[in-house]
């Protein structure tokens, strides 16, 4: 975690086991079925949340800490409460719309998305501007923004780090066109919603933008296209992560799964469901036997998603072998992963900044700064960076540590022992 884009709503989730299960993606599901059942039927709505269940963008993200699955949880209650509300037009439901909203821009400011997918709804359906009417969006909006009080005074406090962590990740600067960015996205969105899946919504929107002939499609569309859209820009003009569409499949999914029920289709459901069954056993097992079994060599994230305790291990180590003040880590990762590891260590971990403004959470509430015990142990997996040590007069390096990752990989650990910071003084 770490971004100042992320909220505090992970506090309660106390340990790794705790952090890693699946629950709110799979409550996400069971809303699904209900979404899908009140728009088409209960068939369409089993097969809607056995397939989002089992998309590979969810299976990757149930092996994860991040806070992408509470937001996920959170968008889908959303999208349900924005569904009764058009159906219903009630103010009970503009209100708990309000609260799913509020409490989701607390997990993650991509629920800012749902403001554009209503608006965007609004636009192309007389229900949904019936829905807003009777003072129900202003109730809506007016809690939203209660709840997310709170984190812009912080970001008003702290000189809106949130906004300029934004316009980092955003990126744009001449030229204006990356197709080479494009088609890493695009490509990413055939791997986390499935070929197949994805395919289809592309096909299946395509006809249906053009012949537009149900409500109810109307409305998952506006859940998802505006927000593929709007990140397919985003990538060409910049740069975008292939996650950073989630909230636009749960919406998809019941589209697609209706689209598929609908016209019979129901050898390629089974083919796609079969093949996202696959890559969630892969993903499961691929931790464990990453280490013993070749194959699982070929897959690159595990590089960055294990060994991070044997890693701690080693820092742990250097620090057994002499007397140190402090350990300085060189990137957020770094800096995550030992606050985890070693949150029974006493020596403090402090984060380099590179520069003035904070890019990440542990930059601001852990910054080094002039003043930190010394000598301090400075680690990282990248090396000791010369603009870093340069800023010392006394730099030792210590011999490189491997440590195992897969079969024939490790991740080397670089040390320096650091004393007497001058800062750009000297």
């Amino acid at each position: 975690m770490g971004h100042p884009d992320h909220g505090r709503d992970l506090r309660p989730v106390g340990s790794l086991h705790a952090g890693r299960l699946p629950d709110p993606l799979y409550a996400a599901s069971g809303l699904l079925f209900v979404i899908a059942r009140t728009l088409f039927n209960a068939r369409v709505g089993f097969w809607t949340a056995i397939v989002f269940a089992t998309l590979p963008g969810v299976s990757y993200a149930s092996a994860l800490i991040t806070t992408d699955a509470p937001l996920i949880f959170l968008w889908v209650l959303m999208m349900f409460f924005w569904v009764m509300l058009v159906k219903q037009k009630s103010m009970g439901y503009a209100i708990l719309l309000g609260l799913a909203i509020g409490t989701g821009l607390l997990a993650k400011q991509a629920m800012i998305y749902a403001v554009l997918c209503i608006a965007c709804h609004a636009v192309v359906s007389r229900e949904a501007r019936e829905a807003l009417k009777g003072g129900r969006a202003i109730v809506a909006g007016l809690i939203a923004i209660a709840l997310f009080s709170p984190n812009i005074f912080w970001n008003a406090e702290h000189g809106w780090p949130t906004a300029k962590h934004t316009g980092d990740n955003m990126g744009w600067r001449a030229p204006y066109v990356h197709p080479l960015e494009l088609l890493e996205f695009v490509g990413a969105q055939f791997a986390l919603f499935g070929p197949i899946l994805f395919a289809v919504l592309i096909r299946a929107a395509i006809r249906y933008v053009g012949r537009p002939d149900d409500p109810n499609k109307t409305l998952l569309l506006s859940f998802s296209l505006p927000i593929l859209l709007a990140l397919v820009i985003q990538a060409l003009l910049s740069r975008a992560h292939g996650n950073w569409a989630a909230t636009a499949y749960p919406a998809a999914t019941v589209f697609v799964t209706a689209i598929l029920i609908e016209h019979g289709r129901r050898v390629l459901l089974g083919v796609s469901m079969a093949l996202h069954i696959l890559v969630a056993a892969v993903i499961g097992i691929a931790p464990a036997f990453a280490r013993t079994w070749t194959p699982f060599e070929q897959l690159t994230f595990l590089q960055s998603s294990i060994a991070w305790e044997e890693t701690a291990d080693a820092v742990r180590k250097l620090l057994s072998e002499g007397r140190y003040g402090a350990v300085l880590a060189d990137t957020r990762d770094m800096t995550a992963e030992l606050l985890y590891y070693m949150r029974d260590v006493d020596t403090p971990i402090y984060a380099w900044k590179r520069r003035a403004d904070p890019h990440h959470h542990y930059q601001m509430t852990r910054p080094f700064v002039a003043g930190v015990p010394e000598p301090i142990l400075l680690v990282s997996v990248h090396s000791c960076r010369r603009g870093i040590i340069g800023k010392f007069d006394n730099v030792t390096e210590l011999p490189p540590v491997q440590v195992p990752l897969v079969r024939n990989q490790t991740r080397t650990l670089y040390a320096c022992v650091l004393s007497g910071y001058h800062g750009d003084g000297k």
